[in-house]
């Protein structure tokens, strides 16, 4: 989890690839009207994102063996919501400064639809997650690898947790 630009979807797919999981890449799921929105440059609202949260809720119910899923989840409501659907999940949450996000959002090859200007938007939004059960919080600057080694150990240490 975390803004535009942290790294989500590199570290999803090198975790993915190392525990043999799903990959579930949350900007896939993104209704047309909420992609039409972000490519004119308009930050999502809450009620932009319910849908879409409740898609990706479903969609890791349908791997309880485990997935990994990149998604902002900048809320702690956006969080819990996706805690309901599936208990005992778990976030990492790749930190960064806004203008690492910006610098990183503008480089981005292929024509992402999101643009640079919404990465503001995103951090008004973002709601650390710091100290909150099931989260860990990492320098998203870090080399992929290194970081990769980082999180598989945590969860290692950190169980998921059913209840």
């Amino acid at each position: 989890m975390g803004v535009a630009g942290c790294g989500k979807s590199s570290l999803g797919d090198a975790l993915a690839k190392a525990l043999h999981w799903p990959l579930i890449e949350g900007d896939d799921y993104h209704s047309a009207a909420n992609v039409a929105k972000m490519r004119a440059g308009v930050p999502l609202v809450d009620a932009d994102r319910t849908g879409w949260l409740v898609r990706l809720g479903e969609e890791l119910q349908h791997h309880p063996q485990g997935a990994v899923l990149t998604c902002s989840a900048l809320k702690r409501a956006y969080r819990e919501q996706l805690r309901s659907a599936v208990p005992g999940l778990r976030f990492v949450h790749l930190s960064l400064s806004r203008e690492e996000a910006r610098q990183r959002v503008a480089q981005r090859a292929g024509g992402h639809y999101f643009r640079a200007n919404l990465v503001d938007s995103q951090f008004e939004a973002l709601e650390s997650p710091q100290g909150e059960a099931g989260v860990l919080v990492v320098d998203a600057t870090l080399a992929l690898a290194p970081l990769t080694q980082h999180v598989i150990h945590w969860m290692q240490e950190t169980p998921y947790a059913n209840p």
